[in-house]
């Protein structure tokens, strides 16, 4: 049997992750949700990686969420973890950069991954939306939550009542999508990105991300606090004495992660 989630790392420092059910649009059942946390808790603990790219086998879809054999089955619980949340990603605490590469459709809980992710680059043709209301569900996989946080609240409100999706387009314009890439060529540019962040200090892309993703839910004097922390911890780093060494040297830094 095929591998339900892929892992290959890219020029030493990059985690391209591949969803690999491509006759099941890369839906996720309890094999990928199992794989995804182990996947992500990987990645958290591998010093070498500084980005990471989650993706869809082929051409058609990103994700289309749920397996609903496997809930028809009555196995729902199975594809989500009890850390991770759906797709054992979600509500995981992933310390490195994510990119979601949105190679064809990312539907419900397709698109709550892609909205659980860093930042997006997107296929042309793609589609991503959160259709539950036509079937009768709601996207309490952090769609509710994440939709209304990241594009205006009156947009949102009629992307979750009506399940109508958002084309590439209009979704980079509202800023879900930080680059459409040429069309076939999503993991390509998706990888450019991760390259402009791994060649960056990797402790403090790293705290940064921490802090900017706490934007909405700690107030303004705790994240203060919480970067004036976390500065004092990255000037004890090698890494930071590294940057300020080679920018007097005019050379690119050697980071080493410590």
């Amino acid at each position: 049997m095929p591998e339900a989630v892929k892992y290959e790392v890219v020029d030493d420092h990059i985690a391209l992750v591949t969803i690999n059910r491509p006759e099941a649009r890369n839906s996720v059942n309890a094999d990928v949700a199992n794989s995804l946390e182990s996947i992500v808790d990987r990645t958290n603990n591998d010093p070498r990686i500084r980005a990471c790219i989650l993706t869809g086998e082929g051409d058609k879809a990103f994700s289309a969420g749920a397996d609903l054999k496997t809930v028809r089955a009555g196995g729902v619980k199975t594809i989500r973890t009890e850390r991770g949340g759906f797709a054992g990603f979600v509500f995981a605490d992933r310390r490195k950069v994510w990119i979601a590469a949105v190679n064809g459709f990312a539907l419900g809980g397709g698109f709550e991954m892609v909205l659980a992710c860093d930042m997006v680059v997107a296929d042309p043709t793609a589609q991503l939306g959160l259709p539950e209301v036509k079937r009768g569900l709601m996207a309490l996989a952090g769609g509710l939550i994440r939709l209304p946080r990241t594009i205006p609240k009156a947009i949102a409100y009629e992307a979750i009542v009506t399940g109508e999706p958002f084309a590439t387009q209009r979704a980079y314009e509202l800023g879900l999508v930080n680059r459409i890439s040429e069309p076939g060529r999503v993991v390509e540019q998706a990888l450019e990105l991760a390259r402009s962040v791994s060649r960056n200090s990797p402790i403090a892309v790293q705290e940064s991300i921490r802090i900017a993703r706490n934007r909405n839910e700690l107030k303004e004097d705790a994240l203060i606090a919480l970067g004036l922390s976390a500065r004092e911890d990255l000037e004890k780093t090698d890494d930071y004495a590294e940057g300020l060494r080679a920018f007097a040297e005019k050379r690119a830094p050697n980071w080493t992660g410590r």
